[in-house]
């Protein structure tokens, strides 16, 4: 019995450290999002007067861009704490959802540098590999087959 007792405390503790720190972590990601919004409206506001000029215009455009895929990706990023504070557990979906949205800002961010047609071809089979494993994350779900199996 005393065992058990300590167990439960433990748990408990682990849980609630966890979720303090947890707590903590989306608030600086809550700053981060915050800080790529402003810096984006500052670099845009910066770059108006640049934009005359043809190629000032696609600098400013290829920064926006950037930046605007980098906050999704804070943004996903937030979502699966949120999840997990929800559910008690992170689901695989979400994870897979953050790590796409980066990859695809690195695929946009070769666009506008020279990069080497090996390392496009990585990312891009790297792209097809985890929508292939977030299908199957989806298809074989333990709540999928619950409902499956209550039919």
């Amino acid at each position: 019995m005393y065992k058990d007792a300590i167990k439960d405390v433990t748990g408990i503790c682990f849980e609630t450290v966890c979720r303090a720190l947890l707590s903590l972590l989306l608030l600086v990601i809550l700053a981060g999002m915050a800080y790529g919004v402003a810096r984006t409206a500052l670099d845009l506001f910066s770059a108006t007067g640049d934009m005359l000029t043809g190629s000032g215009l696609h600098e400013a455009l290829k920064q926006l861009v950037v930046n605007v895929l980098m906050v999704l990706a804070v943004v996903e990023l937030f979502r699966t704490v949120k999840a997990y504070f929800s559910e008690g557990r992170v689901k695989v979906t979400y994870i897979i959802d953050t790590v796409l949205v980066v990859v695809i800002t690195e695929i946009m961010g070769f666009w506008y540098m020279e990069v080497e047609v090996e390392r496009v071809g990585l990312a891009i089979a790297l792209v097809v590999a985890l929508m292939g494993v977030r299908i199957m994350a989806i298809r074989f779900s333990p709540k999928r087959r619950e409902l499956m199996e209550g039919l």
